[in-house]
């Protein structure tokens, strides 16, 4: 990846940064040209940085996803395998409910982004973090056989999704992944 400019830096900067407040505040169709407006840049310059929607939501999530992959990999060496898992999960449901946007940019499938290549993917990121926990917690028999990581993403993003505007998001998509929880990991007597 050739070096960049200092102008172009500082432009990339500070467009990440509004688009955060901006998606914060109106959540994953913030408006890309009020973007660009509000960081004193054309949309050329938005998009010579952020080709698409996907790829601006993604560079505004990637230290957060970054954070939960990190914590996956600590919790993969726990001897209980179903509670590091529902840790983790409990970690993601709690931040795509309460951080705005965070469940749609999981949501983006990386297939229907035409041309535009990507050199990072949340989900595809989570995948790859959860897939050890997801693993272990098969294999000591916590988890219904079949159930994938990629099941249990797109169990947690909907939850996410279908709380984030509730007064206490993250206690209600808690209780929902516990009920669901209970259909896919049930305790064992």
């Amino acid at each position: 990846m050739p070096v960049q400019r200092a102008d172009a830096r500082r432009n990339y900067g500070l467009l990440l940064a509004v688009a955060k407040e901006e998606i914060a505040a109106h959540g994953p169709e913030a408006s890309l040209e009020q973007i660009a407006r509000t960081a004193g840049v054309g949309s050329a310059t938005l998009r010579r940085h952020f080709p698409s929607r996907r790829a601006l939501l993604e560079a505004v999530f990637r230290e957060r996803v970054e954070t939960l992959c990190a914590h996956a990999r600590e919790l993969t060496g726990r001897p209980d395998t179903r509670a590091a898992l529902l840790e983790w999960l409990s970690a993601i449901v709690a931040d795509a409910a309460t951080i705005r946007g965070l469940a749609t940019a999981l949501t983006l499938d990386p297939t229907l982004d035409g041309d535009v290549a990507h050199e990072y993917c949340c989900s595809a990121q989570l995948t790859e973090a959860g897939e050890p926990l997801v693993r272990r917690a098969a294999d000591d028999g916590a988890l219904a056989p079949g159930v994938t990581v990629a099941d249990l993403l797109t169990l947690i993003t909907g939850i996410a999704l279908a709380t984030e505007h509730r007064p206490d998001a993250a206690a209600e998509a808690d209780r929902l992944l516990g009920l669901a929880v209970a259909g896919v990991s049930p305790l064992r007597g």
